[in-house]
């Protein structure tokens, strides 16, 4: 059960940080730039704006890899 959650918490993790990394390079190649680079520093932006720029999936997968990187973290607190 512990490998389990370790793979689990990695591998949202990894699918977290690859979603923002896709939205954030995705803004900064939309007008306006400086949306990029303020994602890049405020994170919860990131799927806030790309949801306005039509990259739902992106954001939609940022979302889920939040989702259970949250609810691994604290299920590995117990």
């Amino acid at each position: 059960m512990d490998l389990l959650l370790i793979f689990v918490l990695s591998s949202s993790f990894g699918l977290l940080v690859s979603a923002h990394v896709a939205l954030v390079v995705g803004l900064s190649l939309r007008a306006p730039r400086w949306r990029g680079a303020l994602a890049l520093v405020v994170p919860p932006l990131a799927p806030y704006w790309g949801w306005e720029a039509k990259m739902r999936v992106r954001a939609a997968l940022w979302a889920l890899g939040l989702a259970v990187y949250a609810m691994s973290l604290t299920a590995s607190a117990l």
